[in-house]
């Protein structure tokens, strides 16, 4: 997977309150004497990527069985890399609860300085969460949240609700001069918290286009399989309608392919997440997909960076503060014909 870009436009993913992963370079906190040019306005010393001290970084996440999911072990391995003072003693990873706790347990045993983990289930991962945090070791809590803040010292993550917001926006934007325009919702897993926050990040947003109106929602499982099964049960169900909006774009793959069978082109499609094939798709323009709206995998890379941090008790370039924030949220950027090549190198397989 692609380094995540230095802080630019491309820095948008990150959104103006967030830090970008090639930003995430350290301050110093020790008791050495600060340089003079940082004593004149007291701020902490920015370190380079230089080796530092010696950091071991336990890193635990759900089984690889999406692409989002196989980009964030990617990312983190990548990142890791960079570092050769850096050890990262990764899991193979499960869907099931059971297992990933057994494989936290296993990396607490270890004594690793820092974890990473990015639960399958965020609430029945708490507990485990809160274990490594009483033996000592901080954990960079990554995107599904720990029911309880003590879990971790850090969150970082996608935002799931901005994610509907920006693609309601995309689509209004598009549609604004049309009266009684329709459109539809592919979403993802109903069970999941994510995908409500997304559809009510999606909802909100429409409600600033009163000539617009939401006729249908289906939920899929991001799957290619059920994208297409999904998306063709609505083609069949909506006669007319003027865009739709696709919370996953593996699920995406299958809805296109539902499209294309069907021979629709009289919408438009907003895709989800920042596939690269998604985004190779607006890149050609020859279909109905005309933008994605990102949940950056790159988030693994910089969780591996606040984990380095972490370990070796420093913080953040360009925050004055001499500890590494309690949060982070990236941003969801739109991607479309007109900036995809700036957002292309994040794509993800």
């Amino acid at each position: 997977m692609p380094e995540i870009p230095a802080t630019s436009r491309r820095g948008l993913l990150f959104g103006t309150a967030a830090v970008s992963a090639g930003a995430l370079l350290t301050a110093c906190t020790s008791n050495e004497p600060k340089k003079t040019e940082s004593a004149t306005n007291n701020a902490p010393v920015a370190a380079d990527d230089k080796p530092g001290k010696a950091v071991t970084i336990g890193f635990a996440g759900p089984q690889a069985d999406h692409g989002w999911l196989n980009a964030i072990n990617e990312n983190a391995k990548s990142r890791a890399k960079k570092y050769s003072e850096v050890t990262l003693e990764i899991t193979e990873g499960s869907n099931d609860t059971a297992a990933q706790i057994g494989q936290v347990q296993t990396l607490i045993n270890k004594k690793v300085d820092v974890l990473v983990i990015l639960p399958a289930d965020g609430k029945a991962l708490t507990q485990v969460g809160l274990q490594a945090m009483k033996a000592g070791i901080p954990v960079i809590n990554l995107d599904r949240i720990f029911a309880s803040p003590q879990a971790y010292r850090c969150w970082i993550g996608g935002d799931n609700y901005g994610m509907g917001l920006n693609a309601g926006r995309y689509i209004g934007e598009q549609l604004k001069g049309k009266a009684g325009a329709k459109v539809i919702e592919l979403a993802g897993l109903d069970n999941l918290e994510l995908t409500k926050q997304r559809t009510q990040g999606f909802d909100d947003a429409l409600k600033n286009y009163p000539n617009i109106r939401k006729v249908a929602r289906q939920a899929a499982d991001f799957t290619v399989e059920s994208g297409q099964a999904k998306m063709a049960q609505l083609l069949q169900a909506q006669s007319q309608f003027d865009a739709v909006w696709n919370h996953d774009d593996d699920q995406g793959v299958g809805a296109l392919r539902a499209i294309a069978q069907a021979g629709r082109k009289d919408f438009l499609m907003v895709g989800g997440a920042g596939a690269k094939s998604a985004m190779d798709a607006i890149k050609a323009d020859n279909s109905v997909l005309k933008a994605t709206v990102l949940y950056p995998p790159t988030m693994a890379a910089s969780a591996i960076d606040l984990a380095r941090a972490l370990g070796q008790a420093k913080g953040v370039s360009g925050m004055s503060e001499l500890e590494i924030p309690a949060s982070i949220t990236l941003y969801s950027a739109v991607v479309t014909k007109e900036n995809v090549d700036e957002y292309l190198p994040t794509g993800f397989s």
